[in-house]
């Protein structure tokens, strides 16, 4: 009996594994077997404000299980059940080009309890009529991702093309023929290396160094060479007689005795300023807060890039369940409709029942092809963020289950975010520049004291004359003093106080919004850790409900509206066990942004 499993990354059919057999019994279908896939749970911190909410030595287990009857329907289609295991050091696990699953650390633990096997659904009993089972209308197929390419290169795959200027022309160059699995490690990875906003940052961070260096050079003086080689004469008027007596008749005075004259010259200037009244030193200044301006946006575009792809990454893990879900929900609706078409045909149901049976297949089916294309989108919306390859989409290979934990109470998390936050530091260095532009504005009022050094080297002569070779030098101090400019100075003056006073309005606001960021995700962090031991019972209800209303169904003592009623809450309630985990690690991820320089 083929029994279907599914985790986070695919929602591929699994052989079944060797489990004890039950008592025969020729009414009873035998005992479902079942996969169970063991979530690595967080590593063990120091006592953290969620003890309150976590069980002792104990952390979530994501069992997903699949039966049939000897029918071939499934009872239920997918269970998700949550057993308490013992807490363990979860192992780095890297996966270079396809999915892993994580498996139980061989090592006995002395604090570990034994894994309780999951109960499986109860077998429905055989149907008594001889009447055969009528083939249900095929569906149509459902949309399906790309297969993987045999033998493609992950790390051609992974690298983003060199040029950044290409253009494709070609369909076959942008279709996508490749999906990679990555785990989250993997994809933080990627996005430091590949994503082209922090690439942006990065370039920025090296513009702001070389306008230091530009400050900087004022220090040192300047040295110019000049040169100039020039050739004069008469344009019109020669020594030639024939030519002078035809411009004479022309009403052209002419001169003999003109001659074209050749002239070269050769120069060099020095100069320094020796006093700027603090202009220098101010302009310094403020190109290297500014530098310091660039190196804190670098940092936040590297904190925000982190949680945008933590952010996407669950996001796809959870379309991923979603369509396991549906999928699941699917096969069962079919399940649902053979035994109504059979209840029918064997006159124990009506037409009626058929039709609830068929409009909530279809409405199975239209939530399925939405989870494909949300999981469709979150693929596409990872590997735009990671700028992968044209031709390679991206897969979960993380299962789902919670990231971490978080032992730092509330109020240490808030002080440690003022500490570490890049947007509180960079408002007191836009204070710094206003102050330094300040200083700056006003020595352009100062007295200015410069060096000027020159010297010169001409030599010229004409085809009758030798030539003349002549040069001269002069060193000389310039000094300069603005005494009047309309006011334009004090008015520079008031902009840059006008600039310090708003980065000071700005430093006091990110400080009320980190505040609010922390506390937020703090509260969503408690709130789905809770709802994360909270869901187990939900589910393993739900799952109970529609095994019940199964048989109340096949008996003829229940009716359709109760199977879909039960069908519709186990596929809600194992969606609401998936969110909470989901949400759990989101949470996680923001809470980390929030505080900043805080890795897993």
């Amino acid at each position: 009996m083929a029994i279907g499993s599914v985790d986070a990354a695919t929602a591929n059919p699994t052989s079944p594994q060797n489990e004890p057999e039950p008592a025969s019994n020729s009414s009873v279908a035998a005992q479902p077997q079942s996969r169970v896939l063991v979530a690595a749970p967080p590593s063990v911190a120091k006592p953290s404000i969620f003890n309150q909410f976590k069980p002792e030595n104990s952390s979530p287990t994501l069992t997903l299980a699949a039966s049939r009857d000897l029918e071939g329907d499934p009872t239920p289609p997918w269970v998700i059940d949550l057993k308490p295991n013992a807490i363990a050091q979860t192992p780095s696990v890297v996966v270079p080009t396809k999915p892993v699953t994580t498996k139980p650390n061989p090592k006995p633990n002395p604090t570990a309890q034994a894994p309780t096997t999951p109960r499986p659904s109860a077998p429905l009993p055989r149907p008594t009529t001889s009447t055969p089972t009528p083939t249900p209308t095929p569906t149509p197929p459902l949309p399906t991702s790309p297969p993987p390419t045999p033998g493609a290169s992950a790390q051609t795959l992974l690298t983003p093309s060199p040029n950044r200027l290409l253009f494709p022309t070609k369909p076959g160059e942008v279709q996508v023929r490749s999906v990679q699995p990555i785990t989250l490690q993997q994809a933080l990875d990627l996005a430091e290396r590949n994503n082209r906003d922090l690439e942006i940052a990065r370039l920025q961070v090296e513009q702001s160094r070389a306008a230091i260096r530009e400050a900087r050079a004022g220090n040192f003086p300047t040295l110019a060479l000049t040169s100039n080689l020039t050739r004069s004469g008469s344009a019109f008027i020669t020594q030639d007689t024939q030519q002078n007596s035809f411009l004479e008749q022309l009403g052209i005075q002419s001169q003999s005795g003109s001659s074209t004259r050749t002239a070269f010259g050769l120069g060099a200037q020095l100069n320094y300023d020796i006093f700027t009244s603090g202009l220098r030193p101010a302009q310094i200044e403020a190109a290297e807060r500014r530098s310091r301006t660039a190196e804190l946006q670098l940092e936040q575009t590297r904190e925000e890039l982190r949680l945008q792809v933590s952010n996407d990454y669950y996001n796809l893990q959870n379309a991923d369940s979603q369509v396991a879900i549906n999928e699941a929900a699917v096969r069962n609706a079919e399940a649902n409709l053979r035994d109504s078409r059979a209840q029918e045909t064997a006159g124990l149901g009506t037409r009626f029942d058929t039709l609830r049976a068929e409009v909530n297949l279809a409405n199975a089916q239209q939530q399925l092809r939405n989870s494909q294309a949300t999981q469709e989108i979150n693929r596409r919306q990872l590997a735009q963020r990671l700028s992968l390859s044209e031709t390679a989409t991206l897969t979960a290979a993380d299962p789902v289950q919670p990231a971490g934990t978080w032992t730092i109470p509330l109020e240490d998390s808030i002080v440690l975010a003022y500490k570490n936050r890049a947007e509180l530091e960079e408002q007191l260095v836009q204070r710094e520049i206003s102050q330094a532009q300040i200083r700056a504005a006003r020595a352009q009022n100062g007295v200015t004291l410069g060096f000027v050094a020159s010297y010169d080297f001409s030599r010229s002569g004409t085809v009758d004359t030798d030539a003349n070779n002549s040069d001269n030098y002069s060193l000389g101090l310039q000094a300069r003093w603005n005494l009047f400019d309309g006011g334009a100075t004090n008015a520079q003056i008031s902009q840059r106080e006008r600039d310090r006073e708003i980065a000071e309005a700005r430093f006091a606001q990110n400080r009320n919004q980190i505040r609010f960021q922390v506390e937020q995700a703090f509260a969503n962090l408690q709130a789905n850790f809770a709802n994360i031991n909270t869901t187990q019972q939900s589910v393993a209800q739900a799952e109970e409900a529609l095994r019940l209303a199964i048989l109340r169904f096949q008996a003829g003592v229940g009716t359709q509206t109760d199977r879909i009623s039960a069908e519709a809450a186990l596929t809600q309630a194992q969606g609401n066990r998936v969110s909470a985990i989901i949400g759990y690690n989101q949470a996680l991820a923001q809470l980390r942004r929030a505080v900043s320089n805080i890795r897993p």
